[in-house]
């Protein structure tokens, strides 16, 4: 019978062994090395049935098809845009990708639709074998966000923002009244009241500290009563 060395959420490190025996199959981060699974990264421990993988405490974004993502349009071509989702290089938004009238490219200035510094609300549409990555617009609440600011947070951090269900977020926007759209790839977008938008800053920056620790959602629901003056508070 297998014998795991580690528990949900706990923190490990590289070469670290986490699990003895052939019950337990190794995932992202871990690998095996005769009858044990060893941690390749450092990072938090998840465990689901007997698949034990690394989530990492920091990381960059790694793009996957369908990611919903918040961009920042940093050059109008042509054709298309280009678009800062958080990586090395930009994403390619084709504008056959972005509008729905039909376009003359040749005589159609299309920074009429996005321009520079704009910010989008797209998906992952495809992402090449050299990481390459399509953007696309076509589909139900992918549009450009006005007004607001935008935030950042560790990607690998994001589903704890979210939360199980959209519970984290859905307090945040409970409290501060503040819209908030969270990108795969770490960008936030958040507007409402100046002050309610600084708690949410501080709830998003508590939350890439303290990601790995137990009760998060605690210290963030205290964060937010400490300040519940501004519940309620809107720009409207």
């Amino acid at each position: 019978m297998g014998e795991l060395l580690i528990k949900e959420r706990q923190i490990v490190i590289p070469g670290e062994e986490l699990a003895r025996g052939m019950d337990f199959l190794p995932s992202i981060g871990t690998l095996r090395e005769g009858e044990s699974i060893y941690s390749t990264k450092l990072g938090l421990a998840s465990i689901k049935e007997h698949l034990i993988k690394i989530i990492p405490l920091k990381g960059k974004y790694l793009p996957i098809r369908e990611d919903i993502v918040i961009g920042i349009i940093k050059d109008v071509g042509l054709s298309g845009w280009s678009v800062d989702i958080n990586m090395p290089t930009n994403a390619n938004l084709p504008i056959g990708e972005a509008v729905r009238d039909r376009v003359e490219i040749l005589k159609t200035d299309i920074s009429k639709y996005f321009d520079i510094d704009d910010i989008i609300v797209a998906k992952v549409l495809n992402v090449s074998k050299s990481r390459i990555v399509q953007l696309s617009m076509k589909d139900y609440g992918l549009r450009k966000l006005r007004g607001g600011k935008i935030l950042k947070l560790s990607p690998s951090k994001v589903p704890r923002l979210i939360g199980k269900k959209g519970s984290m977020v859905s307090m945040i926007k409970e409290y501060t009244k503040c819209e908030i759209y969270v990108g795969q790839n770490g960008y936030i977008w958040i507007n409402g009241d100046i002050k309610n938008m600084y708690l949410v800053e501080q709830a998003i920056n508590l939350i890439e500290q303290e990601a790995h620790m137990s009760g998060l959602t605690d210290k963030i629901k205290n964060l937010l009563e400490k300040n519940k003056i501004l519940k309620g508070d809107s720009n409207e």
